[in-house]
């Protein structure tokens, strides 16, 4: 390895390395040996830069996170958030990914458990946001009265996936969004024990989350997998009305059109 190339390595573990760990001394001493004993005022202009960084942009992708527990908590926890995961690319826009995980084993937040669920939908509303695009194709739903429904399936929109919690996480976020529940509202789910499952989609260029009603669930993983319409039909309950919620799905953006549904893989020959 070169001298310019161990000079970057040995910054960037002095970079990443917790501050106050039993690590850091030794990687700031490593650092001072290859650039000069003076190195450690540069790297406190660095790490300073680098934790507003982390702040920044852990904020932009977890904004009801923060809500929920203060500025200051959230701060720091973008801080331990940037040294224990730090980014593994340029784009400052694909790191946060790591929270939900680093939240479920918080000692420090075990009281509150819902944490890392909400968080996990925050991740899939911020993914959703650059998902790519996807114009509805209108003309396409007039397959469903012409073809046969066993070779057609729905096309979800863009960044489309089902989170199921035991927590009402939907009430909790679009709570600090739209203010619709009420945070009364959301608390009150909470404290009962309200699980909700979340479907997350962009609609044009706005990310959506909404509850996926229990009768709709089966039928909604069966088409994330390309299912035939018929057989993901054949998962809805007894009492979902599919007309119904097609014209609301389609309404809001959820689905955008008809396609031909994936076909089951090949049974093994005997």
């Amino acid at each position: 390895m070169n001298t310019l190339m161990l000079q970057q390595q040995t910054l960037l573990e002095a970079l990443f390395v917790r501050p106050g760990s039993a690590q850091s001394g030794s990687a700031l001493q490593h650092l001072k040996t290859l650039l000069a004993p003076q190195a450690d005022r540069g790297l406190m202009a660095y790490r300073a830069n680098s934790h507003a960084l982390a702040e920044r942009g852990l904020l932009a992708a977890y904004p009801v996170i923060a809500q929920l527990i203060g500025a200051g908590s959230f701060n720091a926890l973008a801080r331990d958030l940037w040294h224990k995961h730090p980014p593994r690319c340029g784009d400052l826009a694909q790191w946060g990914d790591t929270l939900p995980g680093f939240l479920a084993t918080s000692e420090q937040l075990g009281d509150v458990p819902y944490l890392a669920d909400v968080a996990r939908v925050e991740w899939a509303l911020h993914r959703a946001a650059s998902a790519p695009d996807d114009d509805a194709d209108l003309p396409s739903f007039a397959r469903l009265s012409s073809e046969d429904p066993a070779a057609l399936t729905l096309r979800l929109a863009p960044g489309t996936v089902l989170l199921t919690s035991e927590w009402p996480v939907v009430s909790v976020v679009t709570a600090h969004t739209t203010a619709e529940p009420t945070l009364a509202e959301a608390g009150r789910r909470l404290s009962n024990g309200l699980g909700e499952t979340a479907v997350v989609w962009r609609q044009g260029w706005r990310p959506c989350v909404a509850t996926c009603p229990a009768n709709a669930l089966g039928m909604l993983q069966a088409l994330l997998t390309g299912a035939a319409l018929t057989a993901a039909l054949g998962l809805a309950a007894a009492d979902f009305d599919f007309p119904d919620w097609l014209t609301q799905a389609v309404h809001s953006g959820l689905v955008t059109g008809v396609i031909d549904a994936t076909p089951p893989p090949p049974e093994d020959s005997p």
